[in-house]
C-alpha cells in the first residue's frame, strides 16, 4: 500500500564518501572494478569498498552518474559511494538515485561538482518495507539482466563474424591453407577439402558426414572454397592472394563526410531526420535516437557503417534507418552494397585510424582525402558476397536482439519513475511475474 511509504531526507537513507585516489602507475592488475565519475574505468588487485556498492559521479559532464558493483571495488575520487545503506536495499537505492536530478546540486562554476552534505536534505520516498524495496529492484534487474544476456549473445556473435573476416581477408587461411596441401603433393581437390576444412572449422570425417546428412550445405561450403585461389603473389601491401588487387576506401567505397546543420533546426520531438553529430551517440552497434534534424546536410543511408572522424578517430556504429550525420561521423558502403563487409572491414582499419587520433591540433581527426587514401584488399566479388551470406546471418540476428534490447531497456525506463515513486504498487512475486 501507499501508506506504508515515507518520505524523509536522503541523509537519512544512505550515507556517501568521497573515493580514494588510485593513480594510474599504481594500478595492478586484478578483477577488481574501478569505479569512477563514469562507472568502471579499469580492474585492480585490490578493493577499498565491499560490494555491493553504489557510486554517483561527483564532477564534470558524468556528475549525477549512478553506477552499481557487485562485489567489492575500489571507489575512484573522481565518485561519491555509498558506505552505508541504513538497511535499505542497495539496488533499490542504485534506482532511486537514478530518479534524481543532481544538476540541482551543482556547486561548480567551470566544471560540475557535486558536495555530498548538498544532497542529503533532498527528501526522497521510499517504501518502509526491505521486502517491497527489494520486489521492486527485482522487476527492474530482471529488465536489466535481460539486456545484459543479450548484449553478451551479440559480442558472441559479432567475434564469429570478425574472426571470419579475418581469417578470410587478412590471414588467407583457406588460400594458405590450399598452398599447403598442394605443397604436400595433394591434389586439386585435396587443396579444396583442405579450404573447406579451415572455413567450416570441421575436420575431413566431420565434412564427410556433412555431405551426406546436408548435402545442400555441403555444396554451399565447397562452392565458396572454390572461390579462393591457390597461390600468393607479391603486391605493394605484401603478399596477397593471387587474383586480388591492392586498393582504398576511396575506390572500394561510398563514403559520406558529415556535415553539421544549423542548430536552429535541431529538435527532439522527432521532427525530421534522426540526427548524430558523433560518437556520443554510438551505442554498442546502433547509435539512439536522441536528437532530430529538420533540415538536414548529409545523409547516411539504412545499413551504412558510420565512423567517428573525430576524437575518437575509428569508432563504428551501423545506421538503423536513414539518418542526418554531423561533422564528426562518416558513412560508409562498400560498392558492393554489402553491409556486413562494409562494417567488418572498417572494423579491421581500428590500427590505421585510430594514428589519426593524434593529428588534431585541439584533438584527433581524419578528413576526406585521407580517409579515401586508406589501403585495402579488393577480393573477388563472389567472396564478398560469400562473405555477406556467412556474417548477414550473424548480423540479422544482432540486430533481432538489439531491437528486443531496446524495448527492455524503454519498459525499464518507463517503470522505474512509477516504480519508485509508489504509483505502481508491488505486493507479491506475483505481481512481478505479470509487470515482467
Amino acid at each position: 500500500m501507499k501508506s506504508e511509504w515515507v518520505t524523509i531526507p536522503l541523509g537519512d537513507v544512505l550515507t556517501l564518501q568521497r573515493g580514494h585516489d588510485l593513480p594510474t602507475q599504481n594500478r595492478l592488475s586484478g578483477e577488481i572494478p574501478i569505479l569512477g565519475s563514469s562507472g568502471i574505468t579499469g580492474f585492480h588487485n585490490e578493493a577499498k569498498a565491499t560490494g555491493p556498492g553504489v557510486t554517483v559521479g561527483r564532477s564534470g559532464n558524468s556528475m549525477g552518474e549512478i553506477s552499481y558493483s557487485d562485489k567489492d571495488f575500489w571507489p575512484l575520487n573522481t565518485a561519491l559511494y555509498v558506505t552505508d545503506f541504513k538497511g535499505n536495499d542497495p539496488k533499490f537505492l542504485y534506482y532511486l538515485l537514478q530518479t534524481i536530478d543532481f544538476d540541482q546540486f551543482n556547486s561548480g562554476s567551470a566544471q560540475k561538482s557535486l558536495n555530498r552534505n548538498a544532497v542529503y536534505p533532498f527528501e526522497v520516498e521510499i517504501p518502509k518495507s526491505r521486502a517491497e524495496q527489494e520486489r521492486i529492484s527485482s522487476v527492474l534487474s530482471s529488465l536489466e539482466e535481460k539486456v545484459g544476456v543479450n548484449q553478451k549473445i551479440n559480442q558472441t556473435l559479432e567475434q564469429m563474424a570478425q574472426a571470419i573476416f579475418k581469417s578470410w581477408f587478412v590471414d588467407f587461411e583457406p588460400v594458405k591453407a590450399k598452398i599447403a596441401a598442394l605443397e604436400a603433393g595433394g591434389s586439386e581437390e585435396d587443396a579444396l577439402l583442405a579450404a573447406m576444412q579451415v572455413i567450416s572449422g570441421k575436420g575431413e570425417a566431420e565434412l564427410t558426414r556433412l555431405q551426406t546428412e546436408q548435402p545442400e550445405q555441403y555444396a554451399k561450403l565447397r562452392t565458396t572454397a572454390e572461390l579462393f585461389p591457390s597461390a600468393m603473389q607479391d603486391s605493394e601491401l605484401g603478399e596477397i592472394p593471387e587474383g586480388w588487387n591492392p586498393s582504398t576506401v576511396g575506390h572500394e567505397f561510398d563514403v559520406t563526410m558529415g556535415q553539421s546543420p544549423p542548430g536552429d533546426t535541431y529538435n527532439e520531438e522527432g521532427e525530421g531526420a534522426p540526427f548524430f553529430q558523433g560518437r556520443r551517440d554510438f551505442g554498442e552497434r546502433f547509435p539512439s535516437n536522441r536528437v532530430y534534424c529538420s533540415a538536414p546536410k548529409r545523409m547516411a543511408n539504412e545499413g551504412d557503417t558510420l565512423l567517428s572522424v573525430r576524437a575518437p578517430v575509428g569508432d563504428t556504429n551501423i545506421a538503423l534507418t536513414n539518418c542526418c550525420i554531423g561533422r564528426g561521423l562518416a558513412a560508409l558502403r562498400h560498392k558492393s552494397q554489402s553491409s556486413s563487409f562494409t562494417y567488418y572491414s572498417v572494423k579491421q582499419l581500428g590500427k590505421e585510424l585510430a594514428s589519426y587520433d593524434s593529428e588534431g591540433t585541439v584533438f584527433g581527426s581524419i578528413n576526406q582525402k585521407n580517409l579515401k587514401a586508406l589501403s585495402v584488399i579488393k577480393p573477388c566479388a563472389q567472396l564478398v558476397g560469400a562473405f555477406d551470406n556467412y556474417a548477414g546471418s550473424l548480423d540479422k540476428t544482432i540486430f533481432t536482439k538489439s531491437k528486443e534490447s531496446q524495448t527492455l531497456k524503454q519498459t525499464r525506463d518507463t517503470l522505474l519513475p512509477k516504480l519508485l515513486s509508489g504509483e505502481l504498487i508491488i505486493n507479491s512475486p506475483a505481481d512481478s511475474e505479470e509487470i515482467l
